[in-house]
């Protein structure tokens, strides 16, 4: 069966799995795979069973969140956007959280 996921893509989530901390803890899968010091992400969409790679500054990104948040996943990805900005503060985490915020992604 053939794939239509990247090579890079499949191999991102793999190193994910063994290092046991970026697609699931405790059971609970993650919702944001970080990317090159947090300009882009992998987004796991649990609704549909897609992933797909977005630039975190995007319009596609906030759309995407949105999508999420309305299926119930909000109050997730807000503690999994806090716990990479505690990881990893120089990457801007907490600005692409204001920019979701800003744009009214949490809201209702």
């Amino acid at each position: 069966m053939a794939s239509n996921t990247s090579k890079t893509a499949r191999a991102s989530v793999r190193a994910g799995q063994s290092a046991g901390g970026a697609l699931s803890v405790l059971g609970e899968y993650k919702y944001l795979i970080p990317l090159a010091n947090g300009r882009f992400a992998y987004v796991r969409n649990l609704t549909n069973g897609k992933t797909t790679h977005l630039k975190t500054d995007s319009d596609a990104f906030v759309e995407e969140i949105r999508t999420l948040t309305a299926a119930g996943h909000g109050a997730k990805i807000r503690a999994e956007l806090t716990s990479l900005h505690e990881t990893s503060p120089e990457d801007g985490w907490n600005a692409t959280e204001k920019r979701l915020v800003d744009a009214g992604v949490f809201e209702g």
